[in-house]
């Protein structure tokens, strides 16, 4: 049972809450050109080659999960949510309709909590951060344990960032001894908690008593059609799947494949570095994988394939970059349905889209609903299907899954490190969490020409018919 927080770390809460509003006042009156300048001077201190694979690389040594060289690739994502940051107005007036009367005006959302997960300790402070500072926000990080030092370390770069150029360093903060007593407290007085990571922690968030966004579970899951390239959906598949070990909710963890090119994809997914298991190293695999009442074991969470098979019981090629199981049930009790965070992938074979359609609501049934899927298709038709029936907040067509949901330079996602799954995930959005999140607005109405339709027109053909 869960220890209640100390009057010590009540009192540490108190002191950053406060030390958090008095840096707010002091920005409170920055205009667009001095935050846009904050925010560029944050993106090259944390985005630059040199500052971020060094911290990267900490934070897969620190924990024991992820690969260095995949871990130092996520760096893109800082780029890409400074681009989108730069190219949106967070100060004054933001907006302007004048059809409608309508001016909207951004202000702080306040004092942020920003939940950092594990997987991503040198990632997530300088996304908040960027967004954070274009808002005039301050954020209090909260690192997970098992990458405090990583955390720490980036958001010291940030502060040293901050303090060169006459701004604050206040503005962020970092807990250093974290503890889930002491982040309930952070959460209940901070403004807004962002929650990006396991469910546990975003259900506390969603229980603090104050507005949060959070994340839902994945179980990322693609479709590969008779038209799909097979070339380009086995490469894409490798390049998702392995990216950081699987470490990520939106790595490839079902590819449902149609009967025609089924082998074909099979055999360049071999060619692109997959292993594919037997029937006794499969048993093996589930063992390893999940423990007696059926949670994932930590040990096997983003590590390499050769250690995965070494954990199962059988030896992994070390020329091999992921795992394959032939799979074909689909339910709680078939393990291989749910996610994996891990370089392992479940095959399928389907028979037909209406098939496929009932064998992806059956996956998302199990893990995974309202986060994400993908589709290798050039069927117009099919992806439309797929959209309409699909229970995720974003589907990516012909794209490695965990490069693009959360924004790519090649596609117009938001750049985000925070995916919300809408309700189907337990989440109060289905967006990308992105600049907008981190304001409140003020709607400023001014009177119209009255927009009044006829009694007729609202009510067409049931007009003037009986009553009740």
């Amino acid at each position: 049972m869960a220890r209640d927080v100390t009057e010590e770390e009540k009192q540490t809460v108190a002191e950053m809450i406060a030390r958090a509003r008095t840096a707010m006042a002091a920005i409170e009156g920055y205009d667009q050109a001095q935050v846009d300048r904050l925010a560029q001077a944050l993106g090259w201190a944390t985005g630059n080659e040199k500052t971020f694979v060094r911290i990267a690389q900490m934070g897969v040594d620190e924990s024991g999960i992820g690969d260095r060289a995949g871990r130092a690739g996520k760096r893109f994502k800082i780029l890409g949510v400074l681009r989108d940051a730069l190219r949106q107005k967070s100060v004054g007036v933001i907006e302007v309709d004048e059809e409608k009367g309508i001016t909207k005006i951004a202000k702080p959302a306040g004092v942020i909590a920003s939940l950092i997960p594990t997987t991503n300790p040198e990632l997530t402070p300088p996304v908040t951060g960027i967004y954070a500072i274009k808002c005039r926000n301050a954020v209090i990080f909260s690192p997970h344990p098992r990458a405090r030092k990583t955390t720490f370390e980036m958001v010291r770069v940030m502060r040293e960032t901050l303090k060169k150029l006459g701004c604050p360093e206040d503005i962020f903060q970092c807990v250093e001894r974290p503890s889930i007593p002491l982040t309930g407290e952070l959460m209940a007085r901070a403004d807004l908690t962002l929650a990006t990571g396991g469910r546990p922690m975003v259900k506390a968030a969603y229980s603090s008593g104050k507005p949060a966004f959070g994340v839902g579970a994945g179980n990322a899951t693609m479709v590969i059609d008779e038209t799909a390239d097979i070339k380009e959906a086995a490469h894409n598949s490798r390049v998702s799947k392995t990216s950081d070990y699987g470490s990520g909710c939106s790595a490839d963890g079902n590819l449902l494949i149609d009967d025609r090119v089924y082998a074909a994809l099979r055999d360049a997914l071999v060619a692109e570095g997959g292993y594919l298991c037997n029937a006794q190293e499969k048993a093996l695999l589930e063992k390893a994988m999940w423990d007696a009442e059926g949670h994932r074991t930590i040990e096997t969470v983003a590590v390499s394939a050769q250690r995965i098979g070494e954990l199962a019981g059988f030896s992994v090629p070390p020329d091999r970059s992921f795992i394959m199981v032939e799979q074909e049930g689909i339910g709680p009790e078939h393990k291989f349905s749910s996610e994996k965070l891990s370089v392992v992938m479940a095959l399928y074979r389907y028979h037909g889209f209406d098939e496929v359609l009932d064998k992806v609501r059956a996956i998302y049934e199990v893990g995974g609903k309202g986060h994400s899927c993908g589709i290798y298709s050039f069927d117009d038709d099919h992806i439309a299907r797929l959209a309409a029936v699909a229970p995720v907040s974003r589907m990516m067509v012909r794209q490695p899954q965990s490069k693009a949901n959360a924004g790519s330079f090649t596609n117009g996602m938001p750049m985000t490190s925070s995916l919300g799954c809408g309700i189907w995930g337990g989440n109060i959005t289905n967006e990308n969490i992105s600049l907008k999140h981190y304001m409140n607005v003020t709607w400023v109405s001014r009177p119209i020409p009255e927009d009044r339709p006829s009694d007729a027109e609202l009510f067409g053909e049931f007009y003037n018919t009986e009553t009740l």
